[in-house]
């Protein structure tokens, strides 16, 4: 039991295929507090920013407001008018802020996990509605990891906001003095850089979240040695499967090459382990080309069946075992073998001449001029 245990333990790191098809159900790592503190930030930043603009475009339309004539509240038409036309100005004054949260929003999850879309993410699971797994979720590692984080964030936050609020007590009591309307703008500013410093706190959180999400995310996807080996048979083919194949691709080369031997003009032999078979095509420029080539039992159908269709078997072992090793089927002899090949050539030549003519056949070739280097 120990044994089968362990070895279905996800031990090994998820493969390319794995996390390809992670991604196309949706599941890549995720932090809600990294998207969260890009969200804080950018508004504050816009805010800093571009803060002034917008309080001030939305007191022009508030004294606007307040400015109405007396015939224009008591006609429905103006009013719905005025309304409308107050509703789109307000928009575009606050467009730019939400123009750059939604793109910052749609962007931050970018930089954990990429890009995705998955209907499968979404699509509804009835096992989603089991209440004996949300209370596993509730009390898993990554529910304990979400307690700490909120418990975190809000220790971070009270405590940010105290020692920001103490550093500037100087400064809110000095409102007291100052005009309304600087007075609230400066609490607007001290608002707006609380804001950010508060938000950047947030920074810790994030640091920790994201390591922790990568982590959780890689070992959701481990994989056993029983789904290695499972995967590689999918994608490769087992064992078998490929050894079959490979056996049926030897037989069908096999056959064409047999088929290729009666178009040979010449078989060279060693004479019995090995046997080559060569065609010149006289009229192009090429070289001797070997068409077939085996040894042993495939050496000797090549000889059997080049007796039946009557082409020359010359023995010349140098030069068939040279052959054999060096040169490839469809491929043309090498430089150093042109000599000794032309000299086989010239004797079937010979032959054949001699056969037609009734004469007495020519002596095989002997010593053929095979360099050393290839014997």
């Amino acid at each position: 039991m120990a044994e089968n245990s362990s070895a279905e333990e996800r031990t090994e790191q998820p493969t390319p295929k794995r996390l390809k098809e992670a991604k196309e159900k949706g599941q890549v790592p995720r932090s809600r507090e990294l998207n969260t503190l890009a969200v804080l930030l950018a508004s504050a930043a816009a805010l800093l920013l571009l803060g002034e603009h917008m309080i001030g475009s939305l007191l022009g339309i508030m004294r606007h407001g307040f400015s109405l004539e007396r015939g224009a509240v008591t006609d429905p038409a103006r009013l719905t008018g005025f309304l409308a036309g107050s509703v789109g100005e307000g928009l575009l004054a606050i467009a730019p802020l939400l123009g750059l949260l939604l793109v910052v929003a749609a962007l931050s999850p970018l930089a954990l996990g990429g890009w995705t879309f998955s209907t499968k993410a979404v699509a509804f699971k009835l096992e989603k509605l089991d209440p004996i797994k949300g209370m596993g979720r509730i009390f898993s590692l990554k529910g304990l990891m979400e307690l700490g984080k909120t418990l975190a964030k809000f220790l971070l936050v009270a405590v940010a906001s105290a020692m920001i609020l103490w550093s500037q007590v100087g400064e809110l009591q000095s409102l007291t003095q100052e005009p309304v309307n600087r007075a609230l703008a400066h609490a607007g500013t001290i608002c707006l850089w609380a804001f950010l410093l508060i938000s950047s706190v947030l920074v810790l959180v994030a640091a920790v979240d994201v390591p922790f999400q990568l982590w959780q995310h890689n070992k959701q996807l481990r994989m056993t040695h029983k789904e290695i080996k499972d995967e590689h048979k999918e994608t490769e083919g087992s064992p078998e499967v490929k050894g079959r194949i490979r056996a049926i691709q030897r037989e069908m080369a096999q056959r064409r090459m047999m088929q290729e031997v009666p178009t040979a003009d010449v078989v060279v032999t060693n004479p019995t382990h090995y046997a080559v078979a060569l065609r010149y095509e006289r009229e192009g420029d090429g070289a001797p080309r070997v068409v077939a080539k085996g040894a042993d039992l495939i050496a000797q159908q090549i000889r059997t069946i080049a007796e039946a269709h009557g082409v020359a078997v010359v023995s010349a072992p140098p030069l068939a075992r040279a052959l054999y090793a060096l040169v490839e089927i469809d491929q043309e002899i090498p430089a150093e073998l042109y000599v000794a090949v032309a000299h086989v050539l010239a004797y079937v030549y010979q032959l054949d001449a001699a056969t037609a003519q009734g004469r007495e056949p020519p002596q095989p070739p002997q010593d053929l001029p095979v360099p050393e280097a290839f014997r």
